[in-house]
């Protein structure tokens, strides 16, 4: 099996990373805009694996054609850039006959691709967007816990986060992925199900206590992107159906505030002869203010609640929440013998196991790949856990 990542920054070094330690993966191309840093990433992931697996190649991803040539020859391709990239990656893919997967980050971006499914089908390409931690492994666990009750439930309700382990004020936050996909999250509408029926809501909206042992008390709050396409697989059998996003207190509060200033817009203001949204300075800001080298935990709870129907007693789909609740925890850790974050390993890794499935044909779909719906859960479960990340499930 030959793979190809496109992207050599946190994720993106990660998921060659994964792909070289695997023995049916033969090689990988690690490609970047940015030449140098490919090879230095190239370089030492080859060093830690033990493997001569990797190389590296410049590639801007933004020109179509040129990314369509460097795909033919591979089996698969991860793109690890951001998301506004994807959509042309993605179109590069079908033109040269290479499975495609990404970390998606944006609604739209996302049913852009989505749309492509039967150009990708008649060429025998899956096109996987989306596969990330969440969505990605909160969208693969959150439909096995839909199966697990039936195939319906009163409420599928994702909360994710990754965090400092220590965090410092005043910020209580270190960024652990792209800048523009976090903001992102932050600006665009939330894609949820109430009673069934989608529906969108406001970002950074309907904030709630959360509590882990271990950890000090944390907010949960909609975000955008995070359910990706539950909310169409599960419309009608699903009553209730969100992703909410695990912060400190502290640093919801300062959100919201920055929101309210404005400081999120995408318009562009005249501040002296330059024209420029606050956005793309909010975005440098969080780059410098945000930074940070310290460990890092991820911590994600699914839960499923079954839909138990009584006589005169209306819950989200005829039912009560008072049935089995079926869960899926993690908290992952740094990693100091990889130096990889918790992040790296819960959002590249899972992206890597989808591709490989892909191109082994573990996963038979091609067109759109949804992963509640067409990745095999309990292989997937196999496969995340021989990396070291422990998944925990109950029923209650």
């Amino acid at each position: 099996m030959k793979l190809l990542v496109i992207g050599s920054g946190m994720m993106g070094s990660a998921a060659a990373y994964d792909m070289a330690r695997q023995s049916h993966v033969d090689a990988v191309t690690l490609a970047d805009s940015d030449g140098p840093r490919a090879k230095e990433v190239a370089a030492r992931v080859n060093r830690i694996t033990a493997t001569k697996k990797v190389r590296a190649v410049s590639l801007d991803a933004s020109k179509e054609k040129e990314a369509a040539r460097l795909m033919k020859g591979h089996d698969g391709a991860l793109s690890a850039v951001p998301y506004f990239l994807n959509l042309g990656l993605a179109k590069a893919a079908i033109a040269a006959g290479c499975h495609f997967a990404d970390l998606g980050g944006n609604n739209t971006v996302v049913r852009q691709e989505l749309a492509l499914a039967k150009t990708a089908e008649k060429k025998g390409v899956g096109l996987a967007p989306d596969c990330g931690l969440s969505p990605g492994m909160a969208s693969i666990l959150g439909g096995e816990l839909v199966r697990r009750l039936d195939g319906r439930a009163d409420a599928l309700r994702l909360y994710v986060g990754g965090l400092p382990e220590k965090p410092m004020p005043p910020f209580h936050y270190q960024l652990v992925f792209s800048v523009e996909g976090l903001i992102n999250e932050y600006v665009e509408p939330a894609r949820i199900l109430r009673k069934g029926k989608l529906v969108t809501i406001e970002p950074l909206t309907e904030p709630e206590d959360f509590h882990m042992d271990g950890f000090a008390p944390l907010v949960a709050f909609h975000t955008s992107g995070g359910t990706s396409t539950l909310p169409e697989s599960f419309e009608g059998r699903v009553g209730e159906c969100f992703e909410k996003t695990l912060r400190y207190p502290g640093h919801y509060d300062l959100l919201c505030e920055l929101k309210e200033l404005g400081l999120f817009s995408s318009e562009k203001m005249k501040v002296g002869n330059a024209l420029v949204s606050p956005r793309a300075v909010m975005s440098k800001i969080f780059e410098g203010k945000f930074a940070g080298k310290g460990p890092d935990v991820c911590i994600m709870r699914l839960e499923a609640h079954e839909s138990v129907k009584a006589p005169g007693v209306r819950g989200l789909l005829g039912g009560k929440l008072k049935g089995r609740v079926a869960t899926f925890t993690m908290v992952d850790h740094y990693d100091p013998k990889s130096d990889m974050s918790a992040m790296m390993r819960t959002t590249a890794f899972p992206a890597s196991i989808v591709l490989q499935m892909m191109c082994s044909g573990a996963v038979e779909k091609r067109g759109a790949v949804l992963q509640e719906r067409d990745v095999p859960a309990e292989m997937f479960l196999g496969e995340i856990e021989r990396r070291g990340i422990r998944i925990e499930y109950k029923v209650e």
